[in-house]
């Protein structure tokens, strides 16, 4: 099977995908402004893009893994989580982290089925 990568930066691919399976490296907000909601809602809207772009949507994701600045955040990013797919069930894991820059409250990383 081959690897295809999408996005390939100096250091890493946005998404790879390899045997019908999309992994998205961990997607964050370009200009990190507004609460985690609002950040949240714009990461969804880039692991969107990226997905599409893999031939792929949303309603084919198997796993997310959200770091989060501070579990404070959960109700807000939860909030946008649902408004972005409000029967959407992956598997799914939450959990604090620092993340690159500080002003940066959310990172989502996304697995999906092709």
């Amino acid at each position: 099977m081959p690897i295809e990568h999408h996005d390939t930066g100096e250091r890493i691919s946005r998404a790879v995908v390899h045997n019908d399976t999309i992994y998205l490296a961990g997607q964050a907000v370009a200009e990190p402004v507004g609460d985690a909601e609002k950040q949240t809602a714009a990461v969804l809207k880039k692991v969107d893009e990226l997905l599409a772009r893999c031939g792929s949507s949303k309603d084919k994701v198997l796993f997310a893994l959200v770091h989060l600045s501070d579990l404070a955040h959960f109700d807000a990013m939860n909030r946008a989580w649902v408004a972005w797919a409000p029967k959407l069930r992956p598997a799914r894991t939450v959990v604090q982290a620092q993340l690159p820059k500080a002003e940066f409250l959310v990172e989502i990383t996304v697995t999906a089925a092709q």
